[in-house]
């Protein structure tokens, strides 16, 4: 829980940092259409890749397979598209590199050895049992 807190203090301090360390440098107006036009292109794009992923989803039902990337993928373009509607060039920038599909991937990978590696650790004691019947005495 305070992990979420110390997110939504320090995410948009660090937005209104960069707003005015770089606004400082660029001037306000072309500080604001920037962040107009990387709202515009992100969102674009993360349409084209969202198209794309659905399309090779498709393909993987289509040749009965189970589409967990394509799932993944899909869930994490929504996000980006989130960060990228959120004024600010640190959510930006994040929100691009999650929709390139090699970081994706990256990330998918990363997960997925997280959960094969939990996954293979053993949650009980293994043993030996001998069933008693009471009745037998």
């Amino acid at each position: 829980m305070n992990k979420i807190l110390l997110l939504i203090i320090a995410i948009p301090l660090i937005e209104i940092y960069l707003f005015i360390k770089i606004g400082s440098q660029i001037g306000a107006f072309n500080t604001i259409s920037l962040i107009l036009i990387t709202a515009v292109i992100g969102i674009y794009y993360a349409r084209y890749e969202g198209l794309n992923t659905l399309k090779s989803g498709l393909s993987q039902i289509i040749s009965n397979k189970l589409p967990v990337y394509e799932i993944i993928s899909g869930a994490t373009l929504a996000f980006a598209s989130l960060l990228l509607i959120f004024p600010g060039f640190a959510t930006d920038i994040i929100g691009f590199l999650l929709i390139f599909p090699f970081t994706r991937k990256l990330l998918f990978n990363l997960f997925s050895n997280n959960l094969n590696k939990q996954k293979n650790k053993k949650d009980f004691i293994e043993g030996e049992f001998e069933d008693i019947d009471d009745n037998k005495k």
